[in-house]
């Protein structure tokens, strides 16, 4: 009985936290909106599809090299070391487990990226100053890590690379996406216990 109820609790929180997700995302969407009607920013430096064969090479290069990143730096770091909010959402249902990392995924990337990262190479007309800067801002948003120094890596090397892929498509969702494959992927490797962290 006592494992049924924390069960529910599970699902209540999850539900609650895409909710969120949900409407935080469409909050930042009509923010972007905002901007590209007053001409801060346009569509085509949003969502150019001048390029897909690219877009799609530089989402399967770059999910695979930051599972593989997120692998090693399991198998290199002391459990000690890793953060465990995550667990928490690795025994829910698949579908669940679906929707909850791409509406994370889309909020973070759509605030980081598409605002933060774009307002700040307006008014510097640097890239490297808007993605460092985004990092930035994207490792203060987790704050919980900076009790687990080693998280700060985890996030920040993804973060550096979300922010380069951006650059290079002019496509917000090829950084949604290969955020949410990373995400996706180091969940389902956890949850099926196809890795686990270091003792």
């Amino acid at each position: 009985m006592k494992k049924g109820s924390e069960n529910i609790k599970r699902d209540i929180k999850t539900k609650d936290v895409m909710f969120a997700f949900s409407s935080l995302s469409l909050l930042c969407i009509a923010v972007l909106f905002g901007l590209v009607v007053y001409d801060v920013l346009t569509i085509q430096s949003l969502l150019s599809f001048n390029k897909p064969i690219e877009s799609i090479v530089i989402t399967g290069i770059a999910s695979i090299a930051l599972l593989l990143f997120g692998v090693v730096l399991t198998f290199s770091i002391p459990s000690n070391s890793i953060d465990g909010m995550n667990k928490t959402y690795q025994d829910g249902s698949l579908s669940s487990l679906f929707i909850f990392m791409f509406l994370a995924a889309l909020f973070e990337e759509v605030l980081f990226r598409g605002i933060i990262q774009n307002l700040f190479f307006v008014y510097t007309g640097n890239q490297w100053v808007a993605i460092l800067s985004a990092t930035l801002l994207f490792l203060v948003f987790h704050i919980q890590y900076f009790k687990k120094p080693m998280m700060l890596m985890n996030i920040t090397i993804p973060s550096i690379v979300f922010g380069w892929i951006y650059v290079k498509t002019n496509n917000l969702l090829v950084p949604v996406f290969v955020h949410f494959l990373m995400n996706f992927g180091m969940t389902i490797l956890f949850k099926y216990k196809l890795i686990s962290l270091k003792k």
